[in-house]
């Protein structure tokens, strides 16, 4: 016990001074909580015994009590203050966004925006084209751009297009009026040119994509994933994943690698299993390299059911260009067979891609008509209407082909004396050939003289006089060897360099497939419409969006039939003529 002497007692006098109490208040060794605020959960949590919980009417601030600050009355009132001042912060923390969240927002937001527009806007404008009034033609064009490219002092400008994108909206209403039953695909590799894109989208077609360049083009002009198909049978790996994560869902297959690759890498794909063909009399043969024979279809279907693949139709192609319409129906009834297998096995089928090979030019060996009555036919027999199985075509040639226009200058020519013997005594001259030189061939724009065996004809920009002698001419692409011949045998008048030659019906493979030696890749494409098809393809009704039951799904992606008579009736200037 410990004694000190009081100031007031006097000397010597003692006092016992009682010991001070020590407050049972726990000390936080964290200073900047104040006491009890460790382990208490909630401004009620009851305070250690020996401290006096204070009650305080809600309504009552701490600042309305006798004294200056909170904590005045007792730790417990600190307390309680500062637990409910802890829970009103965490709950305004809770109610305000993280930044990071805030720009998610944002960017969602923004991105919400940007597809309300497109949707609003189309895919197609007036400012991508030259809007034509009735009466002009392509050659019209044509003889403007020529001139100003010759009048141009620079000399850059040697080749260029003209696409006639009322040409490919008649084509889309034909076909429409022609098969019914069937939804169109684009084949994405046969042009890939933006006004062919954008048109197409406008109409309301689906695409058909060959590899990721050709998927990115499509997404990138707002085309969304559920209207494209990854067609190729033999796939990167790379190109698989980027499907995956782009949701790209339906992709073909023809043989157990590929089956496992997609297993491996795009698990919830939807997949065509694509089937062999006779293609042999067609001008481009494919099932050399693509296509499963019919007595291997049972095992692939298998292997997919076992690696829970859902399998859900069937796709062929009969090869560019077929001679036989016939062709269609047989591999319709082959088809059949394989949607039967498909049913006993568990798969749920619902689409049959009839593939391409529709001629895209007039006066072909088969008229399209022909071919659209013997694949009506067909599916009508093996697949009738209410069926449940929705039938896709993948065209190309068919929209492109005589939609566009090339016009091509003379860089260079040269004379080459003949040696014949007595033709200089009857003619008075020296026979001679004229070897053009261009700045496009076959190694770029005019690569159809080596895939598809053709003789491009030239038509002249400038008309020559009847007087004019002919000689005997021919056409050479840029590259140093002596296969780069366009054409020749041609009878053609004295022509001069900066001439331009007019080349018809060059829309199929020849977008993207400048002339390396030229420096640059493509052509400039200028694209016109006329305001009559503008005015078509603007007032069609939007295609419905695709359900995902497969009952009824037999259904035209758009309409307009009742303007096709109109539009499919062939132009003043054939075809090179703007509709």
């Amino acid at each position: 016990m410990r004694f000190k002497a009081s100031a007031g007692s006097g000397s010597g006098g003692l006092r016992e001074r009682a010991p001070r109490l020590q407050s049972p208040v726990l000390m936080c060794p964290w200073p900047f909580l104040p006491p009890f605020s460790r382990g208490l959960g909630s401004a009620t949590a009851t305070p250690p015994r020996g401290v006096a919980q204070v009650s305080r009417s809600p309504a009552t601030p701490p600042s309305s009590a006798p004294g200056s600050g909170p904590c005045e009355g007792g730790r417990g009132v600190c307390v309680a203050y500062f637990l409910r001042r802890q829970r009103r912060r965490r709950q305004r923390q809770q109610r305000r966004l993280h930044p990071a969240h805030r720009l998610l927002l944002l960017l969602f937001l923004l991105l919400l925006l940007l597809l309300l527009l497109l949707g609003m806007a189309g895919y197609l404008s007036e400012t991508d084209f030259v809007m034509v009034e009735e009466g002009f033609s392509t050659r019209d064009l044509l003889e403007e751009l020529t001139m100003g490219a010759s009048q141009a002092t620079t000399g850059e400008v040697t080749a260029f297009f003209v696409a006639d994108l009322g040409a490919v909206v008649r084509k889309h209403f034909c076909f429409l009026k022609c098969l019914p039953r069937v939804r169109p695909f684009y084949a994405v590799k046969c042009n890939s040119s933006l006004g062919v894109l954008k048109v197409l989208a406008e109409l309301g077609l689906g695409f058909s994509c060959a590899n990721k360049a050709e998927m990115e083009l499509v997404l990138r002009i707002g085309v969304p994933a559920s209207k494209i198909i990854f067609a190729n049978p033999c796939k990167q790996i790379a190109q698989i994943k980027y499907a995956a994560k782009y949701g790209i869902q339906l992709l073909s297959f023809d043989n157990e690698m590929e089956l496992a690759k997609v297993v491996k890498n795009h698990p919830s794909a939807k997949m065509l299993l694509c089937i062999a063909t006779d293609d042999s009399h067609s001008q481009s043969c494919l099932s050399l390299k693509f296509g499963a024979l019919l007595n291997s279809c049972r095992h692939l279907l298998q292997n997919a059911k076992k690696s829970h693949v859902e399998v859900v139709g069937v796709s062929f192609h009969v090869g560019s260009c077929c001679p036989d319409p016939e062709a269609y129906a047989q591999f319709i009834a082959d088809a059949r067979i394989v949607f039967e297998m498909g049913a006993e096995l568990g798969h749920r089928m619902h689409i049959l891609d009839l593939g391409g090979g529709f001629p895209g030019v007039e006066g072909a060996k088969v008229r399209f008509e022909e071919i659209a009555s013997v694949i009506n036919s067909a599916l009508d027999l093996y697949f009738p209407e209410g069926c449940g199985v929705d039938i896709l075509a993948k065209l190309g040639r068919y929209y492109v082909t005589s939609a566009f226009t090339l016009a091509v200058s003379i860089i260079a020519k040269k004379e080459v004396l003949l040696d014949q013997p007595g033709r200089e005594e009857e003619t008075g001259s020296a026979p001679k050939t004229i070897v053009y030189q261009l700045d496009e061939g076959i190694y770029g724009i005019f690569n159809s003289v080596l895939f598809d065996n053709t003789c491009p004809t030239p038509i002249l920009q400038k008309k020559p006089s009847t007087e004019q002698p002919l000689y005997s001419s021919s056409l050479w692409g840029p590259a140093a060897d002596g296969c780069d011949c366009v054409a020749e045998g041609l009878w053609l008048p004295q022509l001069h360099i900066g001439d331009w030659l007019v080349f018809e019906n060059m829309g199929a493979y020849t977008v993207g497939m400048g002339s390396l030696f030229r420096g640059i890749q493509t052509c400039r494409i200028t694209y016109a419409m006329s305001r009559v098809a503008w005015k078509a393809m603007r007032e069609q009704p939007l295609p419905a969006e695709q359900d995902e039951d497969p009952e009824g799904m037999c259904k035209p992606l758009s309409c307009g039939w009742e303007i096709t008579d109109t539009l499919c009736v062939g132009p003043v200037f054939t075809p090179a003529s703007i509709m």
